[in-house]
């Protein structure tokens, strides 16, 4: 596309300015801003915020939300929702305004809300759709755009297709009609708050619990939620507690990255706290560390997935337990054990939140559905909620030795790597076969250990899932580094296991 003309009907004078600038300097930036529009798929839409095709600007927002309202149709609601990122505020109304002069009606929450309560308000509002302004866990510098269907679970296939169609066909964004006459300001956090905290039981002997929201938008609702479920002692981590689009505390605002939870283990030890829980920026996810040697150990997405499934299960009288394909193995062992269904399904919770009967379901990603009646996706404020009250009941690390000792161990790690075609990448592994239904390759040892390796959906690297499983867990950690020689990074992978 001309940058020129995009400028000349872009709705936004600040991100025109930006490109009119990059003209007249003949800026690189060009061809990074105009190498083609952002893809929509079933994750939406996630870029740099600023000005041209590929980034996330108003322009951008006006038209995949004409093209949203084509495929919806007139006389459809929407719910609108957005956390505290660059550009969120805005991209927020723009989206409401478009929706509304295509005859949908809007409703609006307020701005800095986490993203499971938009997913709890389309279905809780019955409406036909619903949009998320969020980047998630995402650098500082993106933004994204995320819809739910009529289940408040996120989009599949085809919608994707036939939406990216419908964006594709809308027109420039200075032409598309904007409006106010259909938008309905509501706000369901009470609600979803009522939802939430009967969840669990009134703690036993509730520990002091450190939170972080991560400069995210999800402390105040978390501090509610523990508060009214009886957790009279509770330190937000100060520095971190108010949203800041910046993240000026974290390189990365992912609870999965190195050093994320330094502030929070040191505010745990400042205060004595027994256990610390960690939101992302939007609050979908719920990261955990416990006491352990005298320091703090941070247990894995599959240690916190298997802690919750366990405890689910052991309460419920019938249902289904999922995680993702990538996720332990552990799930299906401990629903069996309880005599419950158990699904695998491909990796994200558009997947998992559709499986019929579900009473959990997680991804090793620190994401965990504990609500799925209500809540169509991952909520980091209900699992924080749960596992907090577990620990007010045992010991968590004493849970996951009984597990390993009735079950076996289960270990898991993630290794990923950037490569500029993972698709060649993964053609090149020996040993590894086909992952059925997603683009990936396993390979299985003769000990029952695996290794996953996949594409990421986001970014151009692979992640290699790794799982080792052993009677004791020293055998499984030595089993699961020997595993690390067939991940490409740690050299050419051997011709078979």
């Amino acid at each position: 596309m001309n940058p020129a003309e995009w400028a000349a009907h872009d709705p936004d004078p600040v991100t025109r300015a930006e490109v009119l600038r990059w003209i007249a300097e003949r800026s690189p930036k060009l061809a990074e801003r105009f190498a083609g529009p952002l893809s929509f798929g079933t994750a939406g839409l996630r870029g740099p915020v600023g000005g041209g095709q590929t980034a996330m600007n108003a322009a951008t927002v006006t038209r995949t939300t004409a093209g949203l309202a084509a495929w919806l149709g007139p006389g459809t609601r929407v719910v609108v929702g957005c956390d505290a990122r660059h550009g969120s505020a805005m991209f927020r109304q723009v989206t409401a305004e478009v929706l509304s002069a295509a005859g949908v009606e809007v409703l609006l929450l307020p701005p800095q809300l986490p993203t499971p309560v938009t997913a709890f308000a389309v279905r809780h509002l019955q409406a036909d759709a619903g949009v998320m302004v969020t980047a998630s866990h995402n650098p500082a510098a993106d933004n994204g755009y995320k819809v739910y269907d009529r289940t408040g679970t996120q989009i599949i296939p085809p919608a994707d297709a036939e939406i990216a169609a419908a964006i594709d066909a809308a027109g420039w964004a200075d032409e598309v009609p904007r409006s106010t006459g259909r938008i309905r300001e509501v706000d369901v956090l009470e609600d979803y708050l009522a939802r939430a905290v009967p969840l669990v039981d009134a703690p036993s002997s509730p520990p002091h619990v450190v939170v972080t929201a991560l400069h995210g938008v999800g402390g105040g609702v978390l501090l509610e939620a523990l508060r009214r479920a009886g957790f009279d002692r509770v330190t937000p981590v100060a520095e971190q507690h108010d949203p800041d689009p910046d993240f000026p505390t974290v390189d990365f605002p992912n609870p999965e990255e190195p050093g994320t939870l330094d502030l929070a283990c040191a505010t745990a030890d400042r205060v004595g706290a027994g256990l610390i829980l960690a939101l992302d920026p939007d609050a979908d996810r719920c990261a955990v560390a416990v006491p352990d040697a005298g320091g703090w150990r941070q247990l894995t997405g599959d240690e916190v997935g298997a802690l919750l499934g366990w405890d689910i299960a052991s309460r419920a009288e019938g249902g289904v337990l999922a995680c993702s394909i990538v996720s332990s193995r552990l799930l299906g062992r401990i629903a069996a054990h309880h005599g419950l269904g158990f699904e695998t399904t491909l990796t994200g919770f558009k997947w998992i939140a559709r499986v019929p009967g579900l009473i959990y379901g997680y991804e090793e990603a620190l994401g965990y559905c504990t609500d799925p009646e209500f809540v169509g996706d991952k909520d980091g404020i209900t699992a924080c909620l749960r596992v907090a009250e577990l620990a007010s009941r045992v010991d968590l690390l004493d849970l996951l030795g009984q597990l390993g000792e009735r079950f076996g161990h289960y270990l898991t790690r993630q290794v990923s790597f950037r490569t500029a075609d993972p698709a060649a990448a993964l053609a090149q592994l020996e040993g590894f076969t086909e992952l059925p239904g997603t683009p990936g390759r396993i390979l299985r040892t003769p000990e029952g250990d695996r290794v996953i390796v996949r594409p990421s959906g986001t970014e151009p690297k692979l992640k290699c899932y790794l799982e080792a499983v052993a009677p004791t867990r020293k055998e499984a950690e030595e089993r699961l580094g020997r595993l690390l020689r067939y991940v490409p990074t740690a050299g050419p992978a051997p011709s078979s296991a």
